[in-house]
């Protein structure tokens, strides 16, 4: 059974920087794994993911902003925030697959394991 734990949430003004963590237990070897977000009185959407073997893939609300990255030995997956802004303001949440994946795609449904989220605050 896999257990997620994520920290580093927190408050930061407009055009600062923030990275998010993410502890694993259990067996995720090669899965993928992945960041998603969700705002007060919106729908769960996805961040970025990472696959078993390195590749990764953003939203577009994101790329060029974020760095999702991870260290398999830790069992860690992190989520490098920059440039951030009020719309990023969301709980966040690590989610895995339940099988190694090539790339999976930032549907909520392809993910059966979620931590408990971290809040993060983006003030203008």
């Amino acid at each position: 059974q896999v257990h997620l734990v994520e920290s580093g949430g927190g408050s930061v003004q407009a055009g600062g920087s923030l990275k998010l963590s993410c502890v694993a237990s259990g067996n995720i070897d090669r899965y993928c794994m992945a960041w998603f977000r969700q705002a007060a009185s919106k729908e769960r959407e996805g961040v970025a993911v990472i696959s078993g073997n390195g590749r990764t893939k953003y939203a577009d609300s994101v790329k060029d902003r974020f760095i999702i990255s991870e260290d398999t030995a830790a069992k860690t997956l992190s989520l490098q925030m920059n440039s951030l802004k009020p719309d990023d303001t969301a709980t966040y949440f690590c989610a895995t697959t339940n099988y190694p994946c090539g790339l999976e795609t930032l549907d909520t449904r392809n993910f059966a394991n979620w931590g408990q989220g971290t809040q993060v605050t983006v003030s203008s």
